[in-house]
């Protein structure tokens, strides 16, 4: 079992700045890929953003690359996400995942992600 616990989230203008974390516990050693994604109210979760826990490669949906940065700590217990440039339409519950067994990457579709996080809400004002 892995535990996922995201934290960071709150209200901010457009254009400010949110850092959101993701606490990695339980049986993480065997790690593939963590990745964060949104779920905006009406509309279906989305990909946002991927790092590869071994090398740190990173790879980022279109509607947020060079606004948001994935990184994670060297302990590999925590996964953060660095949104700048903040826009109204990035409201939405931001969720962390772990992919502990996959072998392709990058990977942005939910199925192969084993363990989700609660989510933590960002709103966006005008």
């Amino acid at each position: 079992q892995v535990q996922l616990v995201e934290s960071g989230g709150g209200l901010v203008q457009a254009g400010g700045s949110l850092r959101l974390s993701c606490a990695v516990s339980g049986r993480s050693a065997s790690t593939y890929s963590m990745g964060w994604f949104r779920q905006a109210p009406g509309k279906e979760r989305e990909f946002v953003a991927t790092i590869k826990w071994s090398d740190k490669r990173t790879y980022y949906a279109d509607s947020v690359k060079g606004r948001f940065t994935i990184s994670r700590d060297n302990a590999k217990t925590t996964m953060y996400l660095q949104m700048n440039s903040l826009k109204p339409e990035d409201t939405a519950v931001y969720y962390c995942a772990a992919n502990l067994y996959g072998t392709t990457w990058p990977n942005r579709y939910q199925y192969v992600y084993d363990y989700w996080g609660q989510g933590t809400q960002v709103t966006v004002s005008s």
